[in-house]
């Protein structure tokens, strides 16, 4: 079994189907903080509906099963085992940290669940780190597209992946740090939370698909580098199985353009549907609102003078 950080000069068995199903690597404190969330989650949810009050089944799926699940996959299953011995397992990893766990946790409505389930002292607490200017500025729709697009850019071409991967600590906060900024650019703009940054719904299309031609310039231009990316690390360990470092750098360039663009889509798509319906919730309200004032205009004519 792979230690928790593999590293060259340890032992690395060939990565096979049987080995991508079977290879989990289990971090005690990690896997303790998804266990907390998910179980606070569950409590508040439960704590909701024994006061007769509904909860979305959706929402708990999506942020226990989908939202945590795939924390617990990207970090624990044999992705967290060889996300350090191949970048195209590390690229999978970044891609399910970054995009599909904080759109599954902004599915989940965490906030909201909060603000209906706290007491009030701890309630109050929340609001005013949600009304306080620093989360104004930090859920501020451009810096999170910024940060989302920009980070795996200065991350690849500088020393900091390099840097990941010879420190436990730093590899393991890089893994927080797909998480927040991934929660950043889309929970403003999925919008279901109470959260700062919420803008009209054109704004929401056209950031989420600014970000497609980023992720896949990123892609090919990892995909066509000459130089591998912390090449004195991958050569270090001196695999005698495939692929060799470069084409894993092959095949992780064109995993970042295809996931990106997929993901993109799919959250373009909701956004889209949210949009007509809201569109549609409008339309009824409208359509009430029209209905009231004609019946209060019939009554009216109808009072003899």
């Amino acid at each position: 079994m792979l230690p928790l950080h593999a590293a060259p000069g340890d032992q690395i068995e060939p990565l096979t189907a049987v080995r991508l199903l079977t290879a989990w690597t289990f971090e005690p404190v990690l896997l303790g903080v998804i266990v907390v969330l998910g179980a606070l989650y569950l409590y508040g949810v439960h704590k909701l509906r024994a006061r007769g009050d509904k909860w979305s089944r959706g929402r708990t799926f999506a942020f226990v099963g989908v939202g945590l699940g795939s924390a617990v996959i990207a970090t624990q299953s044999a992705l967290g085992t060889y996300d350090t011995v191949l970048i195209s397992v590390h690229m999978v990893q970044h891609m399910i940290l970054s995009m599909l766990t904080p759109l599954a946790l902004a599915l989940g409505a965490p906030v909201t669940l909060a603000l209906r389930t706290l007491p009030q002292q701890p309630r109050k607490w929340l609001l005013s780190v949600l009304h306080s200017r620093f989360a104004k500025v930090v859920c501020f729709p451009l810096i999170g597209f910024t940060l989302f697009v920009l980070s795996p850019w200065a991350l690849y071409f500088s020393g900091w992946y390099d840097a990941t991967l010879r420190s436990t600590v730093l590899h393991d906060l890089l893994h927080l740090h797909f998480i927040l900024v991934g929660s950043l650019f889309f929970w403003p703009l999925l919008g279901l939370d109470p959260v700062p940054g919420r803008v009209i719904y054109p704004f929401r299309l056209l950031m989420t698909f600014l970000t497609l031609p980023f992720h896949a310039f990123l892609g090919i231009t990892i995909m066509s580098a000459d130089k591998l990316i912390a090449e004195d690390w991958y050569t270090s360990f001196e695999r005698s199985w495939p692929p060799s470092p470069l084409h894993d750098q092959y095949i992780a360039g064109g995993l970042l353009w295809g996931s990106g663009d997929i993901v993109g889509v799919v959250f373009f798509a909701v956004l889209f549907v949210q949009w007509v319906r809201d569109s549609q919730r409008e339309a009824r309200r409208e359509d009430r609102r029209l209905d009231r004032l004609e019946e209060q205009a019939r009554r009216a004519a109808q009072v003899p003078r």
